[in-house]
């Protein structure tokens, strides 16, 4: 509890610390003091004054620890601390994206790590953070395509659905164009001034009722801008397969069709990328977050509320207390 209140409290004059030097002097001029006005009495025996100990002398220092409070108090209450609110208030033009993600069965490659499709997800859940403005949807596509979420600013229900997906929820193939034609209808009625896809993919197209040319042509005429990316290594990739004795690892050739996404890309006004690895990966995202940057203005409210009144009232309570302690039970002469 307290450390909360400390890291939202200001001091408006910390300059006022500096009198905390004062307490150390007054604690050595206090014994310094104390130790000349205590007398001494040469005895040859202490026994007669074992019982002659009271409650005043034990509690001799109290009134000088009440001033050493009071100081500190009066100090803190002098360095004026402040509780700091900071609201935020966020407004901004947004992008409407569409992230189309390839999961044929030879997403499960092992040239990434733990595999493509893993890789891919978890570079598109970091973008998906890093676009608090904007309304972000997800298609996926193999043999067909299926929109597993509209466009939408909810980014915990959006990830909770790109985590979701899986290779073999559709019927297995490469169908770039249907890929690209379900993204561009997601995007056929968004008001926002500007429409995006970033498709990724690690194959050539083989699938699907609509040709990827065809594809293009709707993104073109509606004005969406297409970020294609290839992902695999060069030659070859282990990729797991199903045998009726099991699951067994077999090196297939990485074949990517760079012609076509190259096209896609520059015939919409966007870019080709080719990714190898995790770390290529995330720098495309990250360049294409650098791209397509969203116009966010952040307007950040400060209000401060003054907290010293309880350490002046605590001041000049302990000062009072001391005061009327010291001329009544702590009274030195009746």
């Amino acid at each position: 509890m307290i450390y909360d209140w400390l890291r939202h409290i200001d001091f408006a004059y910390p300059i006022f610390f500096g009198l905390f030097v004062l307490i150390p002097v007054m604690i050595f001029f206090y014994f310094q003091k104390d130790r000349k006005t205590s007398g001494t009495v040469i005895v040859s025996s202490v026994q007669n004054f074992s019982q002659t100990g009271s409650w005043k002398k034990t509690f001799r220092h109290f009134l000088f620890i009440c001033r050493l409070l009071a100081l500190v108090c009066l100090i803190m209450a002098l360095a004026r601390p402040q509780l700091k609110n900071e609201e935020q208030s966020t407004n901004g033009e947004g992008i409407d994206i569409v992230l189309c993600l390839d999961i044929s069965g030879s997403m499960l490659a092992q040239d990434f790590t733990p595999n493509r499709m893993e890789a891919a997800k978890n570079v598109a859940a970091e973008f998906i953070d890093g676009r608090p403005t904007d309304r972000i949807g997800l298609v996926i596509f193999s043999g067909e395509s299926f929109t597993m979420s509209p466009l939408t600013t909810d980014r915990t229900e959006l990830k909770n659905q790109l985590f979701n997906v899986q290779s073999g929820l559709l019927e297995d193939g490469t169908a770039i164009g249907s890929g690209l034609a379900t993204g561009v209808e997601r995007l056929r009625y968004s008001a926002s001034k500007s429409k995006v896809i970033i498709l990724l993919t690690d194959g050539e197209n083989n699938g699907g009722l609509i040709d990827p040319n065809t594809a293009k042509e709707i993104a073109k005429s509606i004005g969406v801008r297409v970020y294609t990316v290839g992902v695999g290594t060069e030659g070859f990739a282990p990729v797991p397969v199903q045998t009726p004795g099991g699951v067994i690892m077999q090196r297939e050739k990485v074949s990517i069709d760079e012609k076509l996404l190259t096209q896609i890309a520059n015939e919409t006004g966007g870019k080709y990328f080719r990714a190898k690895d995790n770390e290529s990966l995330s720098a495309i995202y990250k360049e294409i977050d650098q791209l397509e940057k969203s116009k966010i203005e952040i307007t950040t409210f400060t209000k401060y509320s003054e907290q010293f009144f309880p350490f002046a009232f605590a001041a000049a309570g302990l000062l009072l207390l001391e005061y009327i302690l010291q001329f009544t039970i702590f009274r030195k002469f009746p």
